[in-house]
């Protein structure tokens, strides 16, 4: 399962773009899409793995589903708020970090502390502090197709 994680918000076009391009190719290599089931972003990946003929989950963090605003095939509502950012990524087996706010930084976050695999695509810039002895850098991608090349390689 790759969850791909942006802002809920509207974001550029260009960013929506490269979600939905990620929804549609790894849907088209078989991966199911996970998002936080709101707008911008998480609409635009679900709307891709759609066109990709794949599958996609969303889970809301609040209690109704008809918040929900993407075209998932399967919609949760977790009532938890923003602990969905937790639910989202460890459920995924890798995330693709696209643009976004907070809510995304804090899944980057998350993702990294339980070792899931985070590919950053025009979204934060995420180094280890000067000096930390775990030195990681996460997999920057130019590209939809490069984001989820990485991301499934990951995996393999």
């Amino acid at each position: 399962m790759l969850a791909i994680s942006g802002q809920g918000a509207p974001e550029s076009p260009s960013v929506n773009l490269l979600a939905e391009e990620c929804g549609r190719i790894a849907a088209a290599h078989g991966a199911t899409i996970l998002t936080g089931g709101l707008g911008g972003v998480m609409a635009a990946a679900e709307r891709g793995a759609r066109a990709g003929g794949g599958w996609a989950a969303a889970l809301l963090p609040g209690e109704e589903r008809a918040a929900h605003r993407g075209t998932a095939d399967m919609v949760i509502a977790t009532g938890v708020g923003e602990a969905r950012d937790l639910a989202l990524v460890a459920t995924a087996d890798a995330v693709i970090a696209i643009g976004g706010g907070w809510g995304t930084l804090a899944e980057i976050g998350l993702a990294r502390k339980l070792g899931r695999p985070v590919v950053l695509l025009r979204t934060w810039d995420v180094r280890a502090p000067a000096g930390w002895d775990q030195g990681e850098s996460l997999p920057r991608a130019e590209t939809a197709g490069d984001a989820v090349a990485l991301a499934l390689a990951a995996l393999a």
